[in-house]
């Protein structure tokens, strides 16, 4: 590998990169060049009046709060946060803000694909629940029980010592992974975690809720931007990420190889994505509004390639694939495949984000991506999911070692 410009490679670290690589990638798909993709640019309006439908069908009063891990706390009608909020009496703001952050953190990094035969029991309503909100249930659940705290006598934390040592029996167990209800990637998840706590010590930092005060001191006007915490986050926790590319002493974390992109660039045929830690950055935000800081330009984060909002595209049909038979394989996160399928995905997220703008009568400040995706294309893209497959999973198979979908 050539030597390469630290700063150029530092870039691949901004959402603006993601953006502009992604918007490449979608111009290729339209000149027709891309490997495994077509893109009918006529169905996007279409797709865009179903994520509009699903939108007034969930939020008619047009009220959508973020997307964020937040939103999956809600089970049974019940926010079981709030609940544990109300019960654990925190001493102050900074108190909440840091159990929130510890809470997140871990929940985010545990929120890969679960696998369509997994589900946990609620012990609350009975009801076993799947996917998403099932991981999130589950963590919250392992959280409240002290699972990710070292010192009993303080189990609402997640800190470095416990981390380290958390093992995937534990993990296993505090999901209901057995057979039968086989939860995907336990152990690849554990070993996030443990690399998780060794990346906080390595930091300086005793729990993921001390990034809460950085972000405060870093607040002296009472606002932050987004953008500043997606690179506090990749720059905190981009060491826990499996070995992939590094450049110029850089972990890049969530970014992938592709032969058609930037070419002639210092950084040539990568594609970065930073999906995990984008998501993580969008459920950081409303523990900081929680306490009063106002978090800015959120707009300048993209949308999230991941398989509900990729799989709205396909079964909406804005993209296709060239080989059909492709849909009945099964592919690695880095190959051509899923890298076409995830930056077509970030850039066509923002076409239709400002379509349904278009059709609110709302500006980017009022409505924006991150609302698009919670009312929105998320949920759009689970809802095409089920009328089309039975169990609803997605039009594609990717093979998960549990840190990037």
């Amino acid at each position: 590998m050539p030597d390469r410009d630290p700063e150029a490679v530092r870039l691949l670290l901004k959402p603006a990169a993601i953006r502009a690589r992604a918007r490449e990638m979608l111009a290729l798909g339209r000149a027709g060049q891309l490997l495994h993709f077509t893109v009918h640019p006529e169905r996007l309006e279409a797709c865009a009046d179903y994520v509009l439908d699903t939108i007034k069908a969930h939020y008619p009063t047009l009220e959508i709060p973020f997307h964020a891990r937040w939103r999956h706390f809600t089970v049974a009608g019940m926010d079981r946060w709030a609940l544990l909020d109300r019960a654990a009496h925190f001493a102050d703001a900074r108190a909440r803000g840091r159990a929130a952050y510890d809470l997140a953190v871990v929940s985010v990094l545990l929120d890969a694909g679960a696998g369509p035969d997994w589900s946990y029991r609620d012990a609350v309503s009975g009801k076993r629940i799947g996917r998403s909100e099932g991981l999130a249930l589950a963590s919250l659940d392992m959280f409240a029980a002290g699972l990710f705290s070292a010192d009993p006598a303080k189990p609402l934390r997640a800190d470095a010592a416990a981390l380290k040592r958390l093992d995937p029996a534990a993990l296993a167990a505090g999901f209901q992974s057995a057979p039968g209800n086989a939860l995907l990637a336990v152990e690849g998840r554990a070993a996030l975690l443990n690399r998780l706590g060794e990346e906080l010590e390595r930091r300086g930092l005793s729990r993921p809720g001390d990034l809460f005060d950085r972000f405060l001191a870093s607040a002296e006007t009472g606002s932050l931007r987004a953008s500043h915490m997606l690179g506090a986050v990749l720059a905190t926790f981009g060491g826990i990420w499996p070995s992939r590319l590094t450049l110029a002493g850089i972990a890049l974390g969530d970014t992938w190889r592709h032969p058609l992109i930037a070419p002639g660039a210092t950084t040539a045929g990568l594609v970065p994505f930073h999906k995990l830690s984008q998501w993580l950055t969008y459920s950081l935000i409303e523990p900081l509004q929680w306490a009063g800081i106002a978090v800015v330009d959120i707009d300048e984060l993209t949308g999230l390639p991941e398989y509900r909002n990729g799989g709205l595209l396909l079964d909406g049909g804005v993209i296709a694939l060239k080989d059909a038979g492709e849909a009945g394989r099964a592919h690695e996160a880095g190959s051509t495949l899923v890298v076409e399928w995830r930056a077509l995905t970030v850039a066509l997220l923002d076409e239709i984000g400002a379509l349904i703008r278009q059709r609110l009568g709302r500006s980017p400040e009022e409505l924006p991506l991150a609302k698009v995706l919670e009312g929105g294309t998320w949920a759009a893209g689970r809802r095409i999911a089920a009328e089309r497959r039975p169990g609803g999973g997605p039009p594609l198979t990717i093979i998960s070692d549990g840190t990037v979908f």
